[in-house]
């Protein structure tokens, strides 16, 4: 299943389930809820909480994995969460520069 992201500040951020449900949590947002909202006033909070967690992504070390084992989390063994969160960052940076908010559903 996918979650898209939208603001009138920019275009959609489409993303899978999984995915996307992480993101949401580290946002400070209900993982489990079908549909959410971060408002202007928390626009700046989320953005803060991403930063930490994108940069705690960027110091943990990669481990080559087996070409004969998939990772679950990292099946092509290259994207990672940082690279995921970019797009929702820009969306969510460009929400509070023009004061909308971000919403999310299924």
């Amino acid at each position: 299943m996918l979650i898209t992201f939208k603001s009138p500040a920019g275009g959609d951020v489409v993303m899978f389930e999984k995915n996307a449900r992480q993101l949401i949590g580290v946002l400070g947002k209900d993982a489990d809820a079908a549909q959410g909202v971060v408002t202007v006033d928390q626009l700046p909070g989320a953005l803060a909480a991403l930063d930490i967690a994108m940069a705690a992504d960027r110091e943990t070390p990669r481990v080559q994995s087996n070409p004969d084992e998939e990772d679950e989390d990292q099946p092509d063994g290259g994207v990672g969460f940082c690279q995921r969160a970019v797009p929702l960052r820009e969306l969510l940076e460009r929400s509070l520069k023009d004061k909308v908010p971000v919403t999310w559903g299924v």
